[in-house]
């Protein structure tokens, strides 16, 4: 039980380069900003992406800070000197160490966004979202820190008891304590209202029954939010849903084999099998039957996670593209001078802006907790979209040499073809988008 190891880790928890702590909360970057208008000082005129040296360069977008340039400077120092020298040795074990997640922790890389009065690091989405782009730009897909932190954090911190939050909050932000959530079935992926796997009451507690599969971060788990249904005679399926939370160790949950994918290689992605799992009733995370619902409002800031990891992949293969061009040589030049070439990256570069200035917008709509699901989609299926064509055309520019492994453009090519099915596929964002542009009411 992670609940006997709490961990307090204070908001400076990252160790910057200056040697203070710095992870932005919005109220302090709005107070920085309102005393510098008070004062007549300017605030400084940051470099959108399109005028920057570099599409990854530090000190750009409108959304950020100074604060935020340190924090930024200590992650990508992080990924490159904890993640990118072992990627490989864990692409071969089909997983990352568990070392890795708590070096996360130590570094306050981990539940960045969720209030520090609840065990997180208390900083904002923009804080976040630097760890998210950041381990894009180390091209290292490896890591489940977006998940863990990001998508499965909120739902026990907004739907869990005090107990639940105390219990295992801290210990996630430590990286003591690694995340799944359980939602696809074999027979139920991006509509989830087809979820069979099943809890009954027994007493005071629930007996859980069914199995998962494609479950990212599944054989590392040691705590898995699990979708299940609690009521076959509701309404609709989506009135008759819930969440448990499951420790790894529980009686009757198995985890059955690491899957080997073509993509996402040192991601752990495994079957999870319930077979009479018998949960007291306080592993039922929020209110009975409320599962679908809390679901629905989580999974807006789901696919801006993906939005914004997509557009970031860009930006990457962009520059390793812009680098290999500029070096290698065709007919007695680099093929970086031949036109066609050049409007090539012309074409990628507008683009990759483009989309980079509507996800950074919802960026700023998620911290002000105006994100909309039907917005939210659009900024999934867009930039996911845009991430497999710039892969596709960046792997084009390098010739033969781009379906070698040892290039990073292959492994970024790979990466990228996940993007458009989970989190929903992107045919399913296109529904949703609609039923929005078409509804009546």
């Amino acid at each position: 039980m992670f609940c006997k190891k709490i961990v307090k880790l204070s908001v400076f928890g990252l160790k910057n380069v200056s040697g203070r702590g710095q992870v932005l909360s919005a109220a302090v970057f709005r107070n920085q900003h309102s005393k510098a208008e008070q004062h007549g000082q300017p605030t400084s005129i940051r470099p959108e992406t399109s005028t920057a040296k570099t599409l990854m360069d530090i000190g750009t977008r409108r959304i950020f800070n100074e604060d935020h340039d340190i924090f930024r400077q200590s992650v990508r120092r992080f990924f490159q000197e904890e993640v990118v020298p072992y990627h490989h040795e864990w692409e071969k074990a089909g997983q990352v160490s568990r070392e890795v997640w708590e070096k996360a922790g130590e570094q306050g890389l981990l539940g960045v966004s969720i209030p520090e009065e609840h065990g997180g690091i208390g900083g904002d989405v923009f804080s976040s979202a630097i760890t998210w782009e950041e381990q894009m730009y180390s091209n290292c897909s490896g890591p489940g820190f977006s998940l863990h932190s990001d998508i499965i954090m909120p739902y026990i911190v907004k739907y869990g008891s005090k107990e639940q939050i105390e219990c295992f909050v801290p210990n996630m932000t430590a990286g003591k304590c690694i995340c799944a959530i359980a939602m696809t079935e074999p027979g139920a992926g991006s509509d989830l209202q087809g979820v069979r796997t099943y809890a009954k009451k027994d007493g005071s507690d629930w007996i859980l029954n069914g199995n998962k599969v494609l479950i990212s971060n599944g054989w590392m788990a040691d705590l898995v939010v699990v979708v299940a249904v609690t009521n076959r005679d509701a309404k609709t399926a989506a009135h008759g849903i819930s969440l448990f939370l499951v420790e790894d160790g529980t009686k009757g949950f198995q985890k059955g084999r690491k899957l080997e994918k073509i993509g996402l290689k040192a991601q752990d992605t495994a079957e999870l099998f319930f077979e009479d799992v018998r949960l007291p009733s306080s592993a039922l995370l929020g209110q009975l039957n409320k599962g679908f619902y809390y679901l629905m409002n989580e999974l807006p800031r789901e696919r801006l996670v993906i939005a914004d990891m997509a557009i970031a992949s860009c930006e990457f293969m962009f520059e390793e593209t812009r680098n290999y061009v500029m070096q290698r040589k065709a007919f007695g030049k680099t093929i970086a001078h031949l036109q066609t070439v050049q409007h090539k990256l012309a074409e990628l570069k507008t683009e990759i802006c483009v989309g980079r200035t509507f996800v950074d917008n919802c960026l700023q709509l998620l911290s002000e907790k105006r994100l909309d699901p039907s917005t939210a989609s659009m900024a999934k299926f867009w930039a996911s979209d845009l991430q497999n064509k710039v892969a596709t055309q960046c792997l084009q520019l390098h010739g033969g040499w781009g379906y070698m492994w040892e290039y990073p453009i292959a492994r970024a090519f790979v990466d990228s073809r996940i993007q458009p099915i989970y989190g929903g596929t992107n045919e399913i964002m296109k529904e949703l988008i609609a039923r929005n542009i078409v509804s009546t009411n």
